[in-house]
């Protein structure tokens, strides 16, 4: 009936919404922080690599959420990794054949996806527990948040280091005056630490819920 419908709807805001605030991977729950750290020098880097991680995030969310009843639970984690693979290995096809200069930065990366502890993550607390809808919508917030994290993150690092934001293929929306000097230290690996030190401090002093 229409409680059902409404229960259902508020079941689906709650998984969506908690990815992009209360649960964001890096600043909330401190996980995936290989590529956080590694891919955020320029704002494309970023914005590919949130992209391609919640491609994997709901697709996998999705097969994984469907074949719950499926897998035997003493090889699920195999069978999740297999699954995550087969997406990430699609991702890895597309950004060759429609964004290679961007597959060429983001690198190692791309196939780091399959051990990224966010989606296995993703796949085992919650995929293979909930309705294949529910597990989209979980997959859907989680990703989100993650692009919007490390876009955050590299607006930071690449706008006090190089004086710029670029948003894809080296396209600069935003560049500093002439009279700046870049603080190339934070395009440096130290300053990912100090950047998302300092990123991390800020998110805990606002509360999550």
């Amino acid at each position: 009936g229409c409680k059902e419908k409404i229960k259902m709807a508020q079941s689906l805001a709650k998984e969506f919404t908690k990815g992009l605030w209360a649960e964001v991977p890096p600043f909330r729950l401190v996980l995936g922080l290989c590529p956080v750290l590694a891919v955020t020098t320029k704002v494309e880097n970023g914005i590919g690599m949130g992209l391609a991680t919640t491609f994997v995030l709901v697709f996998s969310n999705l097969l994984v959420s469907l074949l719950r009843n499926v897998i035997p639970s003493k090889v699920r984690i195999a069978c999740f990794i297999v699954i995550i693979a087969t997406f990430v290995t699609i991702v890895e096809l597309v950004m060759q054949a429609f964004a290679y200069p961007l597959f060429l930065k983001l690198g190692i990366f791309i196939p780091l996806i399959v051990v990224n502890c966010i989606v296995l993550g993703r796949s085992e607390a919650f995929a293979s527990k909930n309705t294949p809808v529910l597990a989209v919508a979980d997959g859907l917030g989680i990703g989100i948040g993650f692009t919007l994290s490390l876009s955050a993150l590299s607006a930071v690092r690449e706008l006090l280091g190089a004086g710029t934001i670029t948003i894809w293929n080296g396209a600069t929306i935003f560049e500093m005056g002439a009279a700046f000097q870049p603080f190339t230290f934070m395009v440096q690996a130290p300053g990912a630490f100090v950047a998302l030190g300092l990123m991390l401090a800020c998110m805990h002093l606002i509360p999550s819920k």
